[in-house]
């Protein structure tokens, strides 16, 4: 019965948190040539947006990114393309010498085009929750549209909510990724884990001076 009940609660929390959220989604990619419409580029950038925040995913060993964490950075480079906002916040996890998805994205939206000065990296979002609580206290981000699949935005919008950063969602789905549904499960547990980190707000892992996005990128790099 305690179980039961206990999963009911978790399914309620997700199943609020993706409520609360859904109409902060303005547009889906959902295959490999789709893009934005000229109306939601538009409503993109009635935000007035201090950037676009692309959360890490996986990274492969020879240094490019998989398949899910490329699609973001694709939706990512094409708000920056269409000024949707000024600039990129890229974060990801770089806790160990040999794993640093934060390079990756690096390299990967110099190589299309986007200038470094309007590229800043944050090295320790180690979590979607460190990555908002450290956007609106390192880099004093006060609106974002925020980059990644759909079935992490609620999360992710929610979080921002909480922290005092207004933001939309730009979905990128642009394929069918393997292991699907098991991250989906898994996003249920972790939705119901942040619902309560963000009532409690403890401080991330690493805080650190301040660097505002409205300067110049390369000085995280």
């Amino acid at each position: 019965m305690l179980a039961c009940l206990g999963l009911a609660a978790i399914l309620g929390i997700s199943g609020r948190m993706a409520h609360m959220t859904d109409d902060l989604i303005v547009g889906d990619i959902t295959s490999p040539d789709g893009s934005f419409t000229e109306q939601q580029i538009e409503e993109f950038k009635g935000l007035e947006a201090d950037c676009i925040l692309v959360l890490g995913a996986g990274v492969y060993s020879d240094g490019t990114p998989t398949p899910m964490l490329r699609n973001r950075l694709e939706t990512g480079i094409a708000l920056y393309k269409a000024k949707a906002a000024p600039k990129l916040l890229l974060t990801g996890d770089n806790g160990q010498e040999e794993y640093n998805e934060v390079a990756v994205m690096l390299a990967y939206v110099k190589e299309k085009g986007v200038p470094e000065k309007d590229i800043f990296l944050d090295y320790a979002g180690f979590s979607t929750y460190e990555s908002i609580y450290r956007a609106k206290a390192i880099f004093k981000v006060n609106k974002a549209i925020v980059v990644t699949q759909r079935y992490h935005l609620f999360r992710a919008l929610y979080g921002c909510e909480a922290m005092g950063i207004d933001a939309l969602g730009a979905a990128s789905d642009q394929e069918i990724y393997s292991g699907s549904r098991a991250r989906e499960l898994r996003e249920v547990l972790a939705r119901d884990k942040d619902w309560i980190k963000w009532m409690i707000k403890p401080e991330p892992t690493y805080l650190g001076e301040e660097i505002p996005i409205t300067g110049d990128g390369r000085v995280t790099q």
